[in-house]
This record gives structure tokens, sequence and C-alpha cells, in this order.
């Protein structure tokens, strides 16, 4: 059965091989969203979660860098009513805000000639201007997976950068193999989006994540 997961589904399938991500609750309403953030610490981020929902940026449905309960109701209150009847069941997703100067994207895709195969790139607002990736077929070795962040042309990007360390390029080659491996234990996945993922002090930490089922 095809159709994407909502992205707190996406976030526990994806943490069930290793993908980093920043700590995060679903609550059903604007109180418990509250008493969310309160446990997580502020600032939170809020969005709007169900499985139909798979751009939610472009609809305005996440809000940043919200500092008090007062505002995360608010924010709550506010996505639980942008809410269409066709997104279905729907939920509220507060997650810690990671903030960065640099982002990286990774996630599979399946190519109609050859298969399966994972992706690395630069992200955030370059990712479009740069088109700056590199590619495998899965399975990947570790190996492979370094090659791959040796591909990436925009290099300095990778290395020490504004007063922050370099890229833990072994915390990355994880990211990859992890992705690989679920290629391989779940073939009715048929692509996944990490965009972006966050170097906080050089790791990276996915703050948004796509899974989308298809065919074995």
């Amino acid at each position: 059965m095809g159709g994407t997961l909502s992205e707190a589904d996406s976030t526990a399938l994806l943490s069930e091989f290793g993908v980093p991500f920043a700590e995060q609750r679903v609550v059903p309403d604007a109180g418990e969203a509250a008493r969310a953030a309160a446990a997580l610490g502020f600032p939170v981020v809020a969005k709007l979660c169900g499985d139909a929902i798979a751009h939610k940026t472009e609809r305005g449905l996440v809000r940043l860098d919200l500092r008090d309960p007062a505002s995360v109701t608010a924010a709550a209150t506010e996505l639980l009513a942008a809410a269409k009847p066709e997104d279905g069941p729907v939920s509220i997703l507060i997650a810690s805000m990671v903030s960065g100067t640099r982002e990286l994207i990774a996630g599979l895709s399946r190519d109609a000639q050859f298969g399966m195969t994972v992706m690395v790139g630069i992200g955030g607002v370059l990712a479009e201007a740069l088109g700056d990736v590199s590619i495998r077929l899965i399975p990947i070795a570790r190996v492979d997976a370094a090659d791959m962040l040796d591909e990436l042309e925009t290099q300095s990007l990778l290395l020490a950068f504004r007063g922050e360390p370099a890229l833990d390029r072994d915390a990355m080659i994880e990211v990859l193999m992890a992705l690989s491996a679920l290629a391989q234990a779940r073939p009715d996945v048929a692509s996944v989006d990490l965009n972006p993922l966050v170097l906080v002090n050089g790791a990276p930490i996915a703050v948004d994540a796509l899974v989308e089922l298809g065919p074995e």
C-alpha cells in the first residue's frame, strides 16, 4: 500500500535505523502541546502532522522559535484550525528548536532503471542553486559513504566554518549507512527525504523527514 507517512511516523521509522533527530513529542491538542514544549525545554517548533500532509512549509503549517507556553498554545490552535478535511486525522508535533549555519540533505529514491539509490548533498538555501549532490546505488559500504562526502564540490562548507567545527564525517557516514540499511530491510519504502540535516557542533541532526511507501 502506497502513500506517505506522517512526519512523526517517518521519524520513528528512521530513528529505528539510527538516523539522529531533534527530540520531539506528538500531541492531540493545544494544551498538550504547551505541556510537551515545557517538558522539552524552550525554544521549540510546532508543526501540523498527518499522513496526508507532505509539504508543511508550503502550506504554512510550521511555527518556529516558540519561546513560552502561551506562544505554543496559540501556534497549536492556529495549526489545528488550518487542517483541511482531506488531511484526515491530524496531530501537533512539538520538537526542540535546532539551529545551525550549515545544512545537508540526504535521502533515498528509486531509479526506474537501476533501482534504489542513496543521496547526500549540500542543503539549505543553497541546495537548488548549487545542485551539489552525490548518489550511489544501495547497498553501500562505509567506504562508499565516505567517498560520497568527498565527492561534494562545496568542501569548504564541510570544514571548520565561522567558529563552528568541521562536519563530523563519521556521524554523517552513519546516517547514509542507516538509509542504506532501511532500504534493504524495507523494500516497500519508495523514497526518503531528510531535508534538512542541520549541523550542530559538526554533528548532523535531522529536523524534518518524509517517507513515501510504494509497492515492494
